[in-house]
C-alpha cells in the first residue's frame, strides 16, 4: 500500500512562493505517474501537474504553466511542487496522488493513491 504525505502549505501573499512536498512511504515503481491536484471550496478537484516517476515527461494545467514546477527526488522518494508568483485564485487544498498502470494524467478517477492534502492560502 502506497502512502503519500504532503507538507509545505501555508499562508502567503500574492506574488510569493511556496514549495509543497509529498513523501511516499513505499517505493514508487517506474509505472507510477505522480500528480498534484487542488480543490478550492465549493469546487471540484482539478489537475495541476504530473510527472512520470522515471523519465522527464511533465504536464501542467494551463492556469499554472510558467509559474509552477513539478519535480522529484528519487533518493528521498519525494515529489515536489514549486509554486511561484502565486495568485489568490491558487488558494485551495493541494493533494498529491499516484497512478499505477494506464493513466489519463488529468483525470482524478485514474489515480489510485492520495495524500491527505495541504492547505495553500494566497492573500491579495
Amino acid at each position: 500500500q502506497v502512502q503519500l504525505v504532503e507538507s509545505g502549505g501555508g499562508l502567503v501573499q500574492a506574488g510569493g512562493s511556496l514549495r509543497l512536498s509529498c513523501a511516499a512511504t513505499e517505493r514508487i515503481f517506474s509505472t507510477h505517474i505522480m500528480g498534484w491536484f487542488r480543490q478550492a471550496p465549493g469546487k471540484e478537484r482539478e489537475f495541476v501537474a504530473s510527472t512520470r516517476w522515471i523519465g522527464s515527461s511533465t504536464d501542467y494545467a494551463d492556469s499554472v504553466k510558467g509559474r509552477f514546477t513539478i519535480s522529484r527526488d528519487y533518493a528521498k522518494n519525494t515529489l515536489y511542487l514549486q509554486m511561484n508568483n502565486l495568485k489568490p485564485e491558487d488558494t485551495a487544498v493541494y493533494y498529491c496522488a499516484a497512478c499505477q498502470g494506464f493513466c489519463i494524467v488529468t483525470s482524478v478517477a485514474h489515480y489510485d493513491y492520495w495524500g491527505q492534502g495541504t492547505q495553500v492560502t494566497v492573500s491579495s
